[in-house]
């Protein structure tokens, strides 16, 4: 009787395993994947030597050295450079993605389902194809307009905002074409102009696409190094990405430690957005993507 259960409970297991257990073993996997390089990096931030050598052992040395020598770089101007820039394409990117979809969505024009198609096919190009002639115009329009031409911060935000309007344009045009038009007619009867419609009515109700657009597109500006590198080519006018690269780009004069500070910090402003945005991701994607 008792070999009976012992096989059973046995069987219990092994069934638990197969359907379960194997679960909790990728789960710590992936879990250990994602979190080891961030707590490699603050171990890094906190170790005084700076180097990747010295780091073997985590959090062996705890300083903040590195933060304080910060303030001895320009790395806080690179902060504000990177939120000004960052901020302004993402407000642009919501504003002109917006308006662009709602127009595809809303009006029936000849040319409209062309156009839709060739933001959909343009958005394939990868963007490194465009990097010579992007920096060729920014010289050519720097001789006509300075304000636009190489080593421009504005000249980067339009970069930006060009790059990402076909892309946000398309997930936007999908939700907009959730909100019935039935919406809009009623309020042109009460006397709504098509502006008041657009942006006292519609805009509102599609918040989370435009937190998620805003989103997505504040990211793209704060991670990207190779067209902030081409465009900006004063130190006090660089992004962060560019100007930390600097520290970490001689490997006799490597400063990881520094560059581990800056990173800890860098990440507080995508951190703080995602929290403050977080309820908007999920279902701003997931409708955004629905076929209008």
């Amino acid at each position: 009787m008792r070999a009976i259960e012992q096989q059973r409970a046995a069987g219990r297991r092994r069934r638990w395993i197969l359907d379960v257990g194997w679960k909790y073993v990728l789960a710590l996997v992936i879990i250990f994947y994602a979190a080891f390089p961030l707590v490699y990096a603050l171990s890094a931030a906190f170790d005084r030597r700076g180097s990747l050598a010295g780091s073997a052992r985590l959090f062996n040395d705890v300083s903040i050295a590195n933060f304080e020598a910060l303030g001895s770089t320009l790395y806080w101007t690179w902060v504000v450079n990177t939120l000004v820039i960052c901020g302004t394409a993402a407000l642009g990117a919501v504003l002109m993605g917006s308006a662009a979809a709602y127009a595809f969505s809303r009006y029936r024009f000849k040319g409209r389902r062309t156009s839709l198609t060739a933001l959909l096919i343009i958005q394939m190009f990868p963007q490194t194809v465009a990097f010579v002639a992007v920096f060729l115009l920014l010289i050519a329009l720097g001789e006509v307009v300075p304000a636009l031409g190489v080593n421009s911060k504005i000249a980067l935000i339009c970069v930006y905002l060009g790059g990402a309007l076909g892309a946000n344009t398309f997930l936007m045009y999908g939700f907009f074409n959730t909100i019935p038009m039935e919406i809009d007619e009623a309020a042109k009867i009460d006397g709504a102009t098509h502006f008041q419609v657009f942006w006292k009515l519609i805009m509102p109700l599609v918040t989370p696409i435009l937190a998620v657009v805003g989103l997505l597109a504040f990211i793209s500006a704060f991670g990207d190094f190779i067209l902030a590198r081409i465009v900006l080519t004063s130190e006090s006018n660089w992004t962060l990405a560019v100007g930390m690269y600097q520290w970490v780009s001689n490997q006799l004069t490597s400063r990881w430690g520094l560059f581990a500070a800056g990173s800890v910090i860098a990440a507080l402003p995508i951190l703080v957005l995602f929290l403050s945005l977080q309820r908007y991701i999920v279902g701003g994607l997931a409708s955004g993507s629905v076929k209008g």
